[in-house]
């Protein structure tokens, strides 16, 4: 149940980006910083923690789950920190995230060549 519960939510996510991208003359990259910032929002509010406790990788993998876990970093640090917190609270939630992203970057350049098409 919960792969199904992860697809549907994930599913309706990309969903909504793909009417995005059909419908709209919104480009790429500001349909993905709008899901990020969408994210940030619903995390800070409070809505987007049901959700991801619902659905698991299905609201966590895509680029509203990352915003989310922005949020909930930059939360726990104010509670932890004060004020700083808010500086220091999104990038210490997201630092494993990131540097596997840059370390998988790093090996899949070294193991493929870009060619021109």
């Amino acid at each position: 149940m919960d792969y199904i519960k992860a697809f549907l939510v994930g599913g309706l996510i990309c969903a909504i980006g793909q009417v995005l991208i059909d419908r709209t003359k919104l480009t790429p990259a500001r349909i993905l910083t709008a899901f990020v910032v969408a994210g940030v929002a619903l995390g800070g509010l409070g809505l987007y923690e049901p959700v991801a406790e619902f659905s698991g990788a299905g609201a966590s993998v895509p680029l509203t789950g990352f915003g989310y876990l922005l949020a909930k970093g930059v939360r726990e640090a104010v509670n932890e920190k004060g004020f700083l917190g808010v500086f220091t609270g999104g990038l210490t939630a997201c630092a494993g995230g990131i540097a596997a992203a840059m370390v998988f970057g790093v090996v899949m350049a070294a193991l493929f060549r870009a060619r021109s098409k």
